[in-house]
């Protein structure tokens, strides 16, 4: 779908929390920012008002003006700290964790606790910017989606 008003942001789509804690990423997401291609993706808190986490790849964060991130927080960069842990930075918190051939991610009980999420939540897919894409849970726009339920593509 694209965006909900005039130079409102672009929406991907919807996704709902499984009960195994799968987020499936709508797959115009997925093919605009490759993240499947390295098998492992970085999620970082969303905003206070949008919620949800981040989705990027170090193939777009690292040369981006925000790569000083993995550069500080080598445990991300290196995919050393365990898949899902949190750590702090400036902030907002960061982790990684693998994505699958069919583009879905597991949030662990641990993830949704720490994001404030749980199964059956509705996310949604908004492009943030060149270097992550959003998995909303709140806020203004999850409430504007609802006037536009029939045509946002449900994952």
């Amino acid at each position: 779908m694209p965006q909900m008003n005039k130079g409102g942001k672009f929406i991907f789509g919807q996704s709902c929390i499984g009960s195994g804690g799968e987020v499936v990423i709508p797959a115009q997401a997925v093919g605009e920012y490759q993240i499947m291609c390295e098998g492992k993706v970085y999620l970082f808190t969303g905003s206070r008002s949008t919620g949800g986490f981040c989705v990027t790849r170090r193939g777009l964060l690292e040369p981006s003006r925000l790569g000083h991130i993995l550069r500080e927080t080598p445990a991300l960069l290196h995919y050393t700290s365990r898949p899902g842990e949190f750590l702090p930075y400036k902030g907002r918190s960061y982790c990684w964790t693998e994505i699958s051939q069919e583009g879905a991610l597991i949030l662990t009980p641990e993830m949704m606790d720490f994001l404030h999420l749980g199964t059956g939540m509705r996310l949604l897919s908004i492009r943030s910017s060149d270097i992550a894409f959003t998995m909303g849970a709140k806020g203004p726009l999850l409430e504007r989606a609802e006037c536009f339920a029939g045509d946002i593509p449900q994952f």
